[in-house]
């Protein structure tokens, strides 16, 4: 009796001391995991945009590879340790991939929508904070992950898009931005004189030094646009920083409307209407 139960002490202290081992080296792995993840997080870490925008890429990734390396470890350690306990691992295994299969066939969207968000990720596509149009939607990226993105609209409503269903995306918030302001001037005006007045007008916008800051490139006169019933329309192109292509348009037409009346060139859409012959008489 003694000796039998010596032995199951020395075979459960084997065991458990093997599963010990395993549980150890576990742990060890997802730590050194863990810091290194961190690492390349801390490498991209800078005060640029670039820097910023690279940033939040590498977390990305980072938290993704963080989250399948654990996983990986995690059955590796499940099935040594069902192999140290003299369980039969085959059958699981049989198992575990019918229902992969299983899985993976009824979670088919799920699927396309991690796969779309990690090439999102990976070609650095737009970040949290970026302002995209995408599916007839304007809005700054709330949230990122894998399965979906959030954005802002302009109204302020949250809006929930699955990854799987974003297709081309225009990106608002890389390098600069671009506007382009028209002019109409009416048709029996003489062009030239609205050209040189346009050019004075950018020239002092592109010195005030309330606004370079603002201005990446421009305002550049690139004359007539196009011909109308309604005037001659003279096309200006500026570039700004980012989220001030707006602010710089509105104080650009405004310059515009005020040369314009110090110059007495009128604006299309404004006419002046002259009666002649006598007054209609009052009824007797």
């Amino acid at each position: 009796m003694t000796d039998s139960f010596s032995r199951w002490l020395e075979i459960i202290g084997k065991t458990g001391l093997r599963l010990a081992v395993i549980l150890i080296f576990a742990l060890f792995l997802v730590r050194i995991l863990r810091a290194f993840t961190n690492r390349l997080v801390q490498i991209t870490k800078a005060q640029t945009r670039a820097g910023q925008m690279r940033e939040q890429q590498t977390r990305t990734m980072a938290g993704l590879l963080y989250s399948i390396g654990t996983t990986i470890i995690a059955v590796i350690a499940i099935l040594m340790a069902f192999e140290v306990l003299n369980f039969d691992i085959a059958p699981a295994l049989a198992t575990a991939g019918l229902a992969s299969v299983a899985i993976a066939f009824g979670a088919q969207s799920l699927l396309k929508d991690v796969i779309n968000g990690f090439f999102i990720v990976f070609e650095d596509q737009y970040v949290v904070g970026d302002l995209i149009q995408v599916n007839s939607e304007i809005g700054r990226v709330e949230h990122l992950t894998l399965r979906r993105t959030v954005i802002r609209n302009a109204a302020g409503a949250m809006v929930t898009m699955p990854n799987s269903v974003i297709g081309q995306v225009a990106n608002l918030s890389r390098d600069w931005s671009q506007a382009f302001v028209d002019v109409t001037v009416p048709a029996e005006e003489m062009v030239g004189r609205a050209l040189a007045t346009l050019e004075k007008i950018a020239g002092d916008f592109r010195a005030d030094s309330d606004w370079s800051p603002a201005i990446v490139d421009g305002p550049r006169v690139l004359g007539v646009e196009s011909l109308s019933l309604d005037g001659t329309v003279i096309r200006l192109q500026v570039r700004t920083i980012l989220n001030r292509k707006e602010d710089v348009a509105r104080e650009l037409r405004r310059r515009i409307k005020m040369g314009f009346e110090q110059s007495r060139i009128p604006l299309s859409h404004t006419y002046r209407v002259m009666l002649q012959g006598e007054p209609p008489q009052p009824p007797q």
